[in-house]
């Protein structure tokens, strides 16, 4: 979804390079599904989230690093848009009120009384030179925003034909967005200032200064501008629109079977009927469930209703009070030299997947608590194992001693993977000291 936003703005005139925005731990995947799609962004790293007006904040100094006053266009990643056309001509006319000083939202034309969304309530019509057309390709004053509504409300606004979905997608100037939350959360801004003055480059990356931008206040652009600024507007947008915010709308939005169904993977449902039935490592058997969600990955499995699919973030706050390990770390783990998977773990030992990309390395490193067995089970590695260095082919092997010095070198054409099994008394992840590392690390 994260490429798809991105290509979206290939349906633009003039646009210039993305910024993206994320949290540090996701740094190599981000930077991984740009590279698939020969995209360029700056992504800027957040070393822990502080909601999105600190986010677009920073994202703002960036761009006027690079550009006098430029319009930044904001589009989380988590949205589905099937008509790219009406998006474009949305933003075409949008650019034209933000010409004249407005800060523009997307409304979204709602379809039914839903209430996982947020609704903004249009006034007048504003009128613009060399825009005329019918209401759809309008904008509007915003003349409230409102939180998501029970169902009898959310029928009122569906009969009413004012109000629209709040999309979270935005067009303003830069500068302007920025004086505008100065006005209103000068702290935010002097803290997202200090963060990008005091940030480092590190690889293809920006990370904001840790200190600055964590004592920074967290805070929306819903909350800190929007529903504050006399200067709101909104474009109606009818482009096939959906907020994947849970599974449930993935259901909503995915091809169903027979029997109501959306089905992913190795999936067996008799007497089963509108569900979202996923599996991605497994065989998932469901028996005579109606309306449900049921997710197998390989780090955890989540069984519930689709209308309380929702509540999915009361197990993360357990997971949280608990100290799980699941809310930091998938099982696989992206690096920018590949991935790595954890196939099995106990006590004292560890079993990984390890997938080196053609032409990458890993540090030069040692371990004071593990030793390692690597086993190649594709393509050709090439080891530095102490004052040895080995070229190993499919089925061949090698024992990395603790304390040993070592490093994994892919020089073929094709990823290698090889098997990792890890020993010892402590195999956590800290447990690296590097003497060389081409990422800077």
């Amino acid at each position: 979804m994260l490429q798809e936003t991105l290509l979206r703005l290939k349906q633009l005139d003039d646009c210039g390079n993305a910024i993206v925005v994320c949290n540090e731990v996701h740094r190599f995947m981000v930077a991984e599904q740009l590279r698939q799609i020969a995209c360029t962004a700056t992504i800027i790293l957040e070393p822990e989230g502080r909601n999105t007006a600190p986010a677009l904040a920073c994202a703002a100094f960036q761009a006027l690093q690079e550009h006098a006053d430029p319009f930044l266009l904001v589009l989380p990643a988590d949205h589905v848009v099937t008509d790219l056309q009406a998006l474009a001509t949305g933003i075409r006319i949008g650019m034209a009120s933000v010409e004249k000083g407005a800060l523009l939202t997307f409304g979204i034309v709602p379809t039914k009384a839903e209430t996982g969304y947020g609704y903004i309530k249009c006034g007048r019509r504003i009128t613009l030179e060399n825009i005329d057309g019918p209401a759809e390709l309008s904008v509007f004053a915003v003349d409230r925003f409102v939180e998501k509504p029970d169902l009898i409300t959310a029928t009122q606004f569906l009969k009413d034909g004012h109000y629209y979905w709040n999309s979270g997608m935005f067009l303003f100037r830069a500068t302007q967005f920025l004086e505008e939350l100065r006005c209103n959360h000068p702290h935010i801004v002097s803290a997202c200032t200090e963060a990008v003055n005091k940030g480092t480059k590190d690889l293809d990356f920006f990370r904001l200064d840790p200190v600055a931008f964590t004592g920074c206040p967290s805070e929306s652009i819903d909350y800190g501008v929007m529903e504050k600024t006399t200067c709101a507007a909104l474009v109606p947008l009818n482009a096939g629109w959906c907020d994947v915010g849970s599974w449930s709308a993935l259901w909503e939005i995915g091809q169903k079977d027979q029997n109501g169904n959306v089905i992913s993977g190795d999936v067996l449902a008799p007497d089963t009927i509108n569900s979202f039935l996923y599996s991605s490592s497994r065989l998932l058997a469901a028996i005579g469930l109606e309306g449900f969600v049921v997710v197998e990955t390989s780090d955890a499995v989540l069984i519930a209703p689709k209308e309380l699919v929702q509540q999915v973030k009361d197990i993360v706050n357990i997971l949280k009070k608990r100290n799980r390990s699941e809310i930091i770390l998938h099982k696989k783990v992206n690096r920018p030299w590949g991935t790595y998977e954890c196939i099995d773990m106990a006590k004292r030992y560890q079993v990984k997947r390890i997938t080196v990309k053609p032409g990458a390395e890993l540090s030069l490193q040692m371990h004071h608590h593990r030793a390692e067995h690597w086993v190649v089970v594709k393509g050709t590695a090439k080891i530095t194992n102490g004052d040895k260095v080995l070229m190993l082919m499919e089925d061949q092997s090698t024992y990395i001693p603790l304390g040993q010095k070592h490093r994994l070198e892919n020089p073929g054409i094709i990823p290698l993977e090889l098997i990792e099994v890890q020993s010892g008394s402590y195999l956590g992840e800290d447990d690296i000291v590097r003497f060389e590392d081409m990422y800077g690390r």
